[in-house]
């Protein structure tokens, strides 16, 4: 899935900055607690909060329309090595953010990608998929199912 140069592709990109936006803060920063070193960071746009457009298709596949608006944080910021790191998160939770932007940066990296993806995504990954199953279980034991009963007349 990575190139020849050891740059991780336009899809390993995306998968991780989706886990990191998904994430819950906390489960990123025990992260950052317990593993994380100090980065000198350069802000290219600190963390600030907006809101964007969110659109939605009728069945899925239908003609687009925009469904409303949801609260976005994002930042951008540069390490000492040049590398560019985007964090965009739910919500209005600048931390998130800035946790999200520095990890991207970090990823991006090919001698320290490994590690990051083996302690630090793909917990998140195995967290989120838990927190979905949790939620799936929730849902169902809440399920009713209705059924008639025919009467004598009405039977055939």
């Amino acid at each position: 899935m990575q190139n020849i140069s050891g740059e991780a592709t336009q899809q390993e990109r995306s998968s991780w900055m989706g886990v990191l936006a998904r994430s819950r803060r906390q489960d990123i920063e025990d992260f950052w607690t317990e593993h994380g070193d100090y980065f000198a960071v350069e802000w290219l746009r600190k963390p600030h909060t907006g809101l964007v457009m969110v659109r939605g298709r009728a069945g899925g596949t239908g003609n687009p329309f925009n469904l409303g608006e949801m609260t976005v944080t994002r930042c951008a910021v540069r390490l000492a090595n040049g590398i560019v790191g985007h964090g965009y998160v739910q919500g209005r939770d600048r931390r998130h953010a800035e946790f999200a932007a520095i990890l991207d940066a970090l990823l991006q990296q090919s001698d320290c990608r490994k590690d990051l993806l083996v302690r630090v995504i793909e917990p998140l990954r195995a967290r989120q998929a838990e927190l979905r199953v949790e939620g799936s279980r929730k849902a169902a034991s809440t399920k009713v199912e209705f059924f008639t009963l025919v009467r004598g007349e009405n039977a055939v």
